[in-house]
């Protein structure tokens, strides 16, 4: 499965927000918490629903969006 078969936004579903396809978890929720210090193994204990897979479909997602990105140095 690829990235877009795992990540969908749907403008009827968390107000158009990135989710797991078939869920309302938001990716932001899934890389807040990888964040915030939780493993991947604690990320599919919270959600159940969740897979491996799911996971690093959201971590792919946020690269591919970060790799789009432009950002500009501040002036001095």
């Amino acid at each position: 499965m690829s990235i877009t078969d795992r990540i969908v936004s749907d403008n009827s579903v968390c107000g158009g927000k990135p989710v797991i396809s078939g869920t309302r978890i938001m990716v932001r929720n899934i890389l807040s918490m990888l964040k915030g210090g939780y493993t991947v193994g604690r990320v599919l204990e919270e959600f159940p629903e969740l897979t491996k897979e799911d996971v690093e479909a959201a971590i792919d997602y946020a690269t591919e969006l970060v790799d789009e990105v432009r950002v500009f140095p501040r002036a001095g």
